[in-house]
């Protein structure tokens, strides 16, 4: 025995050494991800760019190089060159002056139009998951009725009620016929926790339904509306251009993208490209950034749903 007590001892020494349990930490080697991939992962190349359009925008004085209102009888549909850079369309305006001060009225229909939508829809939804089976089913039925009817054909039916039409006029248009799918979302998410205990504590206490939807409903679902609240900005802006090329958008004294658009009609019939084509690839830009920051807004919200 003893000898082979010595011979696995030896062994020992030659061949094994002891060490205890937290001796080496298994760390798993991250995999670095190429330039592209980084990119794809985070919409930094569509905050760049929207931030840049935005600034633009709202430095639209500054960047002018004449008058976005004017009528230069004498250069009517002049293609770009080094005096009009993008430009000038059939009534003899700039396409470049205009396209920053277009862009600042199409932005700001759908920031309109975004809030009217958010208010409506997460106030009906929550009035919907908090109330009783009766009322709740009849309210969402009358939202299913709502979201079967063409947008377009409210908007169209409001807008002919409205007579001669604004921003504030054009936003709530399109607000007001927006909201039925955000509505059913935050109904969905109410009826999941309003049987919370903190819920159920905060109206023992006495609460008032307006204070439960600030405090207690409204926190607990704001990451899961948020892409839905962001891409009613880009709706509502191609709802805008949408109904501006029909002619019952804004006035054309008043410049947006869409009224800008307005005149394609004219544009193909005389070849003049660039009327289209900038103002278009001005609208269309902005519209991919914004779906492209909502889509990973709702990316990382599931992320942290399943972590939980």
């Amino acid at each position: 025995m003893e000898k082979i007590n010595e011979e696995i001892e030896e062994i020992n020494e030659e061949k094994f050494e002891i060490v205890g349990p937290n001796y080496k930490m298994h760390i798993p080697k991250q995999k670095k991800l190429a330039l592209w991939q980084r990119l794809k992962e985070k919409p930094i190349v569509s905050i760049v760019v929207l931030t840049i359009i935005l600034l633009c925008c709202i430095f639209a004085e500054h960047l002018q190089n004449h008058d976005p209102k004017g009528f230069y009888l004498q250069n009517l549909n002049e293609a770009p060159s080094s005096v009009f850079f993008l430009g000038t369309d059939s009534l003899g305006r700039d396409i470049y002056s205009m396209i920053w001060y277009g862009g600042r009225v199409s932005i700001i229909i759908g920031i309109l139009s975004m809030m009217v939508i958010t208010t409506i829809g997460v106030t009906y939804g929550c009035i919907s998951g908090s109330a009783n089976t009766k009322v709740d089913g009849f309210m969402m039925r009358a939202a299913e009725i709502g979201n079967s009817i063409p947008t377009l054909l409210i908007i169209l039916l409001l807008v002919s009620i409205m007579g001669k039409q604004n921003m504030i006029k054009i936003s709530f248009a399109i607000g007001v016929t927006g909201w039925f799918g955000l509505a059913r979302i935050v109904r969905s998410e109410v009826r999941q926790i309003r049987n919370s205990e903190y819920v159920l504590a905060s109206r023992c206490m006495g609460a008032d339904f307006l204070h439960l939807m600030m405090v207690h409903l409204i926190p607990n679902f704001v990451s899961v509306i948020m892409f839905v609240v962001i891409s009613s900005i880009s709706t509502s802006m191609s709802m805008e251009s949408t109904l501006s090329f029909l002619g019952l958008g804004l006035p054309t004294d008043v410049i947006s993208w869409g009224s800008m658009l307005s005149l394609a009609n004219r544009a193909l019939l005389t070849n003049t490209w660039w009327v289209i084509i900038i103002p278009g690839a001005f609208l269309i830009v902005t519209l991919m950034c914004i779906t492209n920051i909502g889509y990973f807004l709702r990316k990382e919200t599931n992320k942290m749903q399943n972590n939980l």
